[in-house]
């Protein structure tokens, strides 16, 4: 039979947690709502500039530029991982890192070469534990990244792509389509030109092979436009992705702290009935002894 003081022990210490998890589930939503708001104001910003560098770039004629160059053979790849820095959020980081796993291991059996970048403490962890070792790693990307400090990677990457120490350039993160779903990916960064434009607005989507949306006129040229515009394509679409990774890793605790809340109060119910029982199995014994006692003082 369990010991009462034991049942007490464990009871407080259960409620001690439910404390720690609801805490914890109202910060993730207060900053979920937040990381929404940051990736909702983005995403008609990142759809506009990448139709407007499409069709730029179709109405540039001749005049292209570096970044949206496509390689024709592929040397070496460059892999970005976006995970947390924390844990306690379910299967978000899981879902990243075998989306990454995944690419990797075509890429191991294909004998491509490739170079690994990890963003997130949990991603570091697990790379370094499966001995894959990582070219760079970055730790201060928070709940709100910031567009400064995105920039200085995305910066390393069109460095890295422009002089050709990489061909191609690929993100695993977990992209956000909705409160309701979200799912780990692996997508294309650099050529830019293989990244599609996506759309939000109903109808039909449109045609990559299609001309410009209206005739463009460069002032005072082409190039010098290009120059000037498709690095902050990249770098507005990179962003994106930080953010995007922002909102899932706070719904996914949300989730798993409000499921981790709901089971300690089931549990707190159990173990407060075995309590019970408990206590009043021992009330009956006591009871049964003083009257056995009773009857052979007779």
């Amino acid at each position: 039979m369990p010991n009462l003081r034991s049942l007490v022990k464990r009871r407080k210490a259960i409620r001690n947690i439910r404390k720690i998890t609801k805490t914890m589930e109202l910060i993730a939503t207060a900053r979920f709502k937040k990381a929404l708001d940051r990736a909702t104001e983005a995403d008609a910003y990142t759809r506009k500039i990448a139709e407007l560098a499409s069709d730029l770039t179709k109405s540039a004629g001749d005049v292209s530029h570096p970044l949206l160059a496509v390689r024709p053979e592929v040397k070496k790849t460059l892999v970005l991982v976006l995970t947390a820095n924390r844990g306690l959020c379910g299967g978000y980081n899981g879902g990243v890192l075998r989306a990454a796993m995944g690419q990797i291991r075509e890429m191991r059996a294909a004998n491509a070469a490739f170079d690994l970048e990890v963003s997130g403490k949990r991603g570091a962890a697990f790379f370094k534990f499966q001995q894959i070792p990582a070219a760079a790693v970055y730790t201060h990307f928070e709940d709100k990244p910031q567009f400064d400090e995105v920039d200085a990677v995305a910066q390393k990457l069109i460095d890295l792509y422009t002089t050709g120490a990489v061909d191609r350039v690929i993100v695993a993160y977990q992209k956000f389509h909705s409160i309701a779903r979200q799912a780990p990916v692996v997508e294309t960064l650099l050529p830019l030109s293989s990244v599609a434009v996506e759309t939000t607005r109903k109808g039909p989507a449109p045609d990559p092979a299609a001309g410009p949306k209206g005739s463009y006129d460069f002032f005072p040229d082409a190039a010098g436009i290009l120059n000037e515009l498709v690095p902050v394509a990249f770098k507005v679409r990179l962003f994106k992705c930080f953010l995007d990774s922002a909102v899932g890793e706070q719904i996914a605790r949300r989730v798993a702290m409000k499921a981790a809340t709901e089971n300690a109060g089931d549990l707190i119910k159990e173990v407060s009935r075995l309590y019970n029982r408990t206590r009043q199995a021992n009330i009956t014994k006591e009871i049964s002894e003083l009257i056995a006692g009773s009857e052979a003082l007779k």
